[in-house]
């Protein structure tokens, strides 16, 4: 099993001095103010690792994760598509993926189909070879596939290309939520990206840093479009590569996750979505 801690972006040493003398270990996180204070202003979000049970999900290899995501793999699609409102049902999945194109729907439905796959195929290969890094260059990859046809630019950060601003997300009846400007060519959200990986390579628990990583990306809206998809994939490669099993967040449990985002969002406490993906392990 490789070490848990391998993979931080350039760059996350800046932050060393701030942390000095303090460890964060995964579940015995004390909640107090200060602590989550930290933890907001580091990340984004805070959580209480003393009330999310991590111990559920088991370890194995890195093989064995491997082999069991990729007989899953049409339904981690499937979950991911549907998630985001795309109509094809299960059995459509598995036939546009095994080469045959269904008719009575969207080119943009087909197409969002098939990013998934190229992104989660390629982060499979990542994985395989030991490559897989949890950091700013392949989470640019790993967007640069989901959403090269939705994303206004793909590939990169919000502010690093032509186009600025975006981050604003609907909430519903609590309203909007603005993530931060990008800054400068990205300026803002790359210092945030660093913030947020030295904080979690202080943690001892790959299960722990990858579940905080998708809750923390997906608030901080790194990029103008697919951000969930991208986190949730980068979640998936930290966990296999650290040899356990993928988590798929099901398309029928589309309003619990909805729900726990929404808070998520509102208020920066993770606590309960994180709780919520350690629910959805496979069985």
């Amino acid at each position: 099993m490789s070490e848990p801690n391998r993979g931080w972006a350039n760059g996350a040493e800046q932050y060393a001095a701030k942390n000095a003398g303090r460890t964060v270990t995964a579940g015995t996180s004390t909640g107090t103010s200060a602590d989550r204070a930290e933890q907001v202003e580091q990340t984004g979000i805070s959580w209480r690792s003393e009330a999310i049970d991590f111990s559920l999900l088991h370890p194995s290899t890195t093989s064995r994760v491997r082999a069991r995501f990729r007989s899953a793999l049409p339904e981690y699609i499937w979950d991911a598509a549907a998630l985001e409102g795309n109509p094809y049902t299960l059995p459509e999945v598995q036939t546009l993926l095994g080469g045959v194109t269904v008719s009575g729907h969207r080119i943009e439905d087909q197409d969002q189909i098939l990013a998934l796959n190229d992104a989660y195929n390629e982060l499979d290969d990542l994985v395989k070879s030991g490559s897989f890094e949890l950091d700013k260059p392949t989470s640019d990859h790993i967007h640069g596939l989901v959403a090269v046809h939705e994303a206004i630019e793909s590939g990169h950060f919000r502010g690093e290309g032509q186009v600025g601003g975006g981050g604003l997300v609907g909430l519903g009846e609590l309203g909007r939520y603005q993530a931060s400007d990008p800054g400068s060519n990205g300026s803002t959200l790359r210092e945030e990206n660093v913030q947020l990986l030295a904080y979690l390579g202080q943690l001892d628990d790959p299960r722990e840093q990858a579940i905080a990583y998708f809750c923390a990306a997906t608030r901080r809206q790194f990029y103008f479009d697919g951000n969930k998809r991208t986190a949730r994939i980068m979640m998936t490669g930290q966990l296999m590569l650290h040899g356990f099993d993928a988590i798929s967040i099901s398309a029928r449990r589309r309003l619990e996750f909805n729900e726990k985002l929404r808070e998520l969002f509102d208020t920066a406490d993770a606590t309960a979505l994180m709780q919520f993906i350690v629910d959805c392990r496979p069985s």
